[in-house]
């Protein structure tokens, strides 16, 4: 096991399946980051107080390959807040199935803007 840590709070778990490989055999990129949004927007909503929406992914760093029947867990934070947009900073962390070993394998900071029922951004609560 690595003696590096996570950042931020396990967000999301979840276990990368065969349907999920491209044609090199490891994890598709897209189902990381889609993963990463998910786990990104929950922390979104719960520092907004409601409904929220990807504007951006600001950075995306694929460090390692998942592979099938690793474990994903997605780590996450806020970054930044702003009037109506914040930043979500994430850390994917794999634990690998053959070995149980933890490694980090993608890194990113997503853009959240709160938005009311209509779909127009409002501000975000002060904490």
């Amino acid at each position: 096991m690595t003696e590096e840590t996570p950042n931020g709070a396990l967000t999301l778990r979840t276990v990368a399946m065969p349907s999920d490989v491209n044609v090199n055999g490891d994890i598709f990129g897209g189902w990381v980051l889609s993963q990463m949004d998910v786990a990104s927007g929950i922390i979104a909503a719960e520092r907004a107080g409601g409904r929220v929406t990807t504007v951006a992914v600001d950075a995306m760093k694929f460090i390692r390959p998942v592979q099938v029947g690793d474990i994903l867990c997605v780590y996450a934070w806020v970054d930044r807040v702003g009037n109506t947009s914040m930043a979500i900073g994430l850390e994917a962390w794999a634990r690998r199935r053959i070995s149980a070993e933890r490694e980090k394998v993608t890194e990113g900071l997503f853009t959240y803007v709160a938005i009311d029922e209509e779909g127009r951004p409002r501000p975000i609560p002060k904490e």
